[in-house]
């Protein structure tokens, strides 16, 4: 620091010397001055001579801290404006300092500062604004919810969504991985195993409130009248043996798992993809017995118009009974026949041609049936009866196969030889190969005495359906609409299928691992629940050519994290600052179609001495090392 002087001029006319207390900064290549203090007409309280030495006795004790002085040098009046213009000084730092803090302004050490408890925010964020856009919040309000049940809860159904596990690994990422307890207010250290067990019953008590919720406000926010609604079941086996269990049975596993008990989930979905409907049946559940229990549901969901709704079923469920039943209850349905039909006649001279979606040719013909009131149209799919006759050749390659094992075995010592068990063998390759061993004529030779085989001879007979690979029939209840309206709303049970393969696999439905019916149900009650979550922001990314799988949306969205930035300013005291982090560009173009905020503007400051500051990491330290 030094003085600079200038000439002025007092009231009277009489000129004196104004003194400023300045100090030099650099500002790019250039060498500045501004002005610290005004010190005034110094001549007339000091003698110029002693004027040096006090800009010298500033620096000393402002910038260097010696307020000792040999009292040979020391000079009382040069002391004491000396502890006057120090005392300024600090003054105007402090309140230049406090306007800095006040704009958000710091001096840190660059090379001090460290990031900290980083967590993923992304797809929490995501599935959080989704929940605001359904009323999620609102909906447990009127119910008379506590603010701490209702953040637990949508804390949960966001975990399911996001990080689909059980509830004991999902209480260790809410702490260990994810800042969603910071978006929902639930504090972490208060979420365990049996408070997530407790909310998912909770949950599962308001299921048939919050599926006419879900559906409700979909429809109003997406404009939907769902005039056609799609009814299919599928079914997830257990990994334990659930030997008392009410609902978990043996029955025909979609999954191959014959060995494991499961239950039966029947759903209806509308051709958008948003779940209308969803009940939970015994493992033995036939899929044409399941419509019945389902139907009082499916008639909540008429729409809006007085028009029947279409409901669009697989063969397996579609009965005659079932169509029966339907039409008494006026709906209209589109269902594949349950048997290729033998006698038909075309009604036009060439069928009408359709690409699918993978850009596969289809054929379509209307076609009648003597004594059917439905209207019947003959589909031909060329991809599919490639596929079909590829499958039939592996499965008769497999059973000439086995054929050929079993005359080997007749001329091998200790080979099955007896007739009975022979044809026994015959009769267990029969079950395996079902689709393809009534293409073949069998003969057995017996010996002399009938009691063992000599040979086993068979034949290829000339299958009628082979020509008929990829073929099958629709038929519907509707009046003529042509066929490829016709085609293009059966078609959408397709979603269906993308619905069951979201919740098997995005939202891990598929084993289940609970022990009891109650928790069982929870279980799938709450993956139901994340599900309405995805299916509203997938819909919406459909619209703009998102096709992405939810899982491949969580990934992207992972990319976005919360994390705690430490800095240690010029008074060596710690600012910690706790903030989102900026989307990358795929996550940015999300929340743009989305019309979701991009972050949560969460932004934590605080500032604490840096002594204290190690001192708690240090106990921290202690703390993990004595545990």
């Amino acid at each position: 620091m030094f003085f600079k002087t200038s000439i002025k001029q007092k009231d009277g006319g009489h000129e004196y010397t104004h003194y400023r207390l300045c100090e030099s900064y650099r500002e790019g290549r250039f060498i500045r001055n501004r002005t610290l203090l005004s010190l005034g007409d110094l001549e007339s309280v000091l003698p110029p001579e002693k004027i040096p030495f006090l800009c010298q006795r500033i620096n000393q004790v402002y910038l260097e801290g010696k307020t000792f002085i040999i009292s040979s040098l020391r000079d009382d009046k040069v002391e004491a404006l000396c502890t006057k213009y120090v005392g300024l000084l600090h003054e105007a730092q402090k309140i230049e300092k406090a306007k800095k803090k006040a704009a958000g302004i710091e001096q840190v050490y660059i090379d001090r500062t460290t990031n900290s408890d980083i967590r993923e925010v992304g797809g929490e964020w995501l599935c959080l604004q989704a929940c605001r856009q359904l009323l999620l919040p609102e909906y447990f309000e009127t119910f008379g919810w506590e603010k701490q049940d209702i953040a637990l809860a949508l804390t949960q159904i966001i975990a399911r969504a996001v990080y689909p596990a059980s509830e004991f690994k999902t209480s260790r990422w809410l702490k260990e991985n994810s800042a969603l307890c910071e978006l929902t207010g639930v504090d972490p250290s208060a979420i365990t195993k049996d408070k997530l067990y407790q909310m998912a019953h909770r949950l599962y008590d308001e299921k048939d409130g919050l599926e006419r919720h879900f559906s409700n406000r979909t429809n109003d926010l997406f404009s939907l009248d769902d005039k056609i609604i799609i009814y299919d079941l599928t079914n997830t086996y257990f990994e334990g043996a659930m030997r008392e269990s009410r609902i978990a049975k043996f029955g025909r596993s979609k999954e191959k798992r014959n060995d494991a008990r499961q239950v039966v989930l029947a759903v209806v979905v509308n051709p958008e993809g948003f779940l209308k409907e969803s009940q939970i049946f015994e493992g033995n559940m036939t899929d044409p017995e399941s419509l019945r229990h389902v139907l009082d549901k499916m008639k909540s969901h008429r729409g809006r118009s007085d028009k029947k709704q279409v409901v669009v079923m697989d063969a397996g469920i579609a009965t005659n009974d079932n169509l029966k039943i339907l039409k008494e209850e006026s709906f209209d349905y589109i269902c594949v026949s349950r048997g290729k039909l033998k006698e038909y006649r075309a009604t036009s001279l060439s069928p009408v041609e359709i690409r699918d979606k993978s850009n596969q040719l289809i054929e379509i013909s209307q076609v009648e049936v003597d004594g059917e009131s439905d209207s019947f149209y003959k589909v031909k799919s060329y991809s599919k009866g490639l596929k079909e006759a590829s499958m039939e050749n592996r499965f008769t390659r497999a059973f000439e196969c086995g054929l050929s094992q079993a005359a080997e075995a007749l001329k091998k010592k200790g080979g099955t030889k007896k007739l009975e068990k022979v044809w026994e063998r015959i009769g267990r390759l029969k079950e395996k190969y079902p689709s393809v061993h009534r293409l073949y004529q069998i003969h057995v030779e017996p010996d002399e005495r009938g009691i063992h085989a000599t040979s086993i001879s068979w034949e290829r007979i000339e299958a009628k359906s082979e020509s008929r690979h990829g073929e099958y029939f629709l038929r519907t209840s509707l009046s003529v609409h042509g066929e490829e309206i016709t085609w293009l709303i059966y078609n959408t049970i397709r979603e269906v299928e993308s619905t069951f393969r979201c919740l098997k696999t995005d939202l891990n439905l598929r084993p289940v691992f609970h022990k009891t019916d109650e928790a069982t149900m929870a279980h799938l009650h709450l993956g139901l629940l994340a599900y309405q979550l995805v299916s509203t922001i997938r819909f919406k990314l459909k619209q703009f050519g998102i096709t992405h799988e939810w899982r491949e949306i969580v990934r992207i969205m992972n990319t976005q994290k919360m994390v705690t930035t430490h800095m240690v300013n010029t008074d060596e005291e710690c600012v910690s600052i706790r903030k989102c982090s900026l989307p990358e560009s795929k996550v940015r173009i999300i929340y743009k179609v989305l019309g979701y905020d991009e972050k949560p503007f969460i932004r934590k400051k605080s500032v604490v001495p840096q002594l204290n500051l190690e001192k708690n990491i240090y106990a921290g330290i202690q703390g993990i090392s004595s545990g």
